[in-house]
């Protein structure tokens, strides 16, 4: 099977939609697929897809002139169809990651052209989405026009479907999570943590973009009255951000600031690391689809602490008692569910453990990815 992915990030990108692209490719080549890419290119660095061949497509000009007279659309949307249509021509599926101009107009330019489309959604083309009364509804006529759609949680699906994007083939299929987050019990979290280097008796645990959304101003908030019970405390934040040096003088300004470690970008080997060494990881992040980073701590045997954002409320409906959830932007209770935890420590149940191995493994969600190649490509063929 020849399998196109066209999405707009791929690592070194740290996005949900540049991770599963990335791996859907290893996996299907593993299987002796042929699978290309289409993309933009990333922040920083040289797009990554394990060896598979890349085209990408410079992003669309963002200057005020050019967004008034959409002129960066225009060029842009000519080139996408020029570079990407012979790689698209050669596909037997082409799976449509995310949003955007790149993905809206590939999946398109696919549709037309009688190949299956995939198309994949993640969170903010749902949580932000507005029907256009005006002008060309790009993502509202490549949703219609993909043969199949997944998306990331439950939350989502349901959400589109309150805002009139129902599909009977639509399904839920989780994010991935690597063997590398593997499950630590007691001693095994106390090895991870001395090879760390950290010595506090409590550890907490932060994996986000350093952005208003992901809530960290919260949580070094809390973090200040959690300290008066628990002294001995240690947050790790990992990620960048623009919000960077605000959280760190808020550390500062709450009298946390040798509490708090601010880890940087760091690699999902390290994420590992410290997800196998904290007690509890703790996201309070006022918007989430499916956090995945939140999955990782609960495979590496780490319970999580989350805002009642949806996918926050969705996990803890899955998780049970190892996924608490309070409300967003509420310092006081994020507080209180962080030193009531620590005073009663555990790692996670085996039916987390269980549910993992079942939904989250990359082996059960490559083989929901196949089922749905091989039903859309049986369509296109009959």
């Amino acid at each position: 099977m020849r399998i196109v992915h066209i999405t707009p990030h791929l690592p070194p990108d740290q996005a949900a939609n540049a991770l599963l692209p990335f791996q859907l490719g290893e996996w299907a080549r593993a299987r002796g697929d042929e699978v290309a890419f289409v993309t933009h290119p990333p922040r920083a660095g040289t797009p990554s897809a394990g060896g598979g061949p890349i085209v990408t497509i410079p992003r669309q000009p963002t200057g005020w002139l050019q967004r008034a007279l959409r002129l960066g659309s225009i060029a842009n949307t000519w080139r996408i169809r020029r570079d990407a249509g012979p790689v698209i021509d050669r596909a037997d599926v082409v799976h449509v990651h995310g949003n955007g101009l790149l993905a809206e107009t590939a999946a398109l330019l696919a549709a037309r052209r009688g190949k299956p489309v995939v198309l994949t959604l993640y969170g903010t083309e749902i949580w932000h989405y507005r029907a256009r009364r005006w002008g060309p509804d790009l993502f509202t006529r490549a949703y219609r026009a993909a043969h199949a759609v997944t998306f990331y949680s439950d939350g989502l699906l349901q959400r589109a479907t309150e805002l009139g994007l129902s599909r009977r083939d639509a399904q839920v299929i989780y994010p991935s999570v690597a063997r590398t987050f593997a499950f630590h019990d007691d001693v095994g979290r106390r090895g991870a943590r001395a090879a760390l280097g950290l010595r506090e008796q409590h550890v907490l645990l932060n994996v986000k973009r350093l952005h208003p959304l992901a809530g960290q101003r919260h949580l070094i908030e809390a973090l200040a009255t959690v300290v008066r019970t628990h002294p001995d405390v240690r947050l790790i934040v990992c990620g960048t951000g623009p919000l960077l040096a605000e959280l760190q003088g808020v550390a500062r300004s709450e009298g946390v600031d040798r509490h708090v470690t601010f880890a940087g970008l760091v690699d999902n080997a390290m994420v590992a690391r410290y997800c196998a060494a904290a007690d509890l990881f703790v996201l309070p992040s006022l918007l989430e689809a499916l956090p995945t980073v939140a999955v990782e701590a609960l495979a590496s045997g780490t319970p999580v602490l989350s805002s009642d954002n949806p996918g926050g409320v969705e996990l803890h409906a899955r998780f049970g008692a190892d996924v608490a959830v309070v409300p967003r932007e509420d310092a006081g209770a994020l507080a209180g569910a962080i030193a009531d935890f620590l005073r009663h420590k555990r790692r996670t149940s085996p039916e987390t453990k269980h549910l993992l191995e079942r939904d989250f493994r990359p082996e059960a969600v490559a083989s929901k990815y196949w089922d749905v190649y091989g039903r859309v490509g049986a369509g296109a063929r009959a």
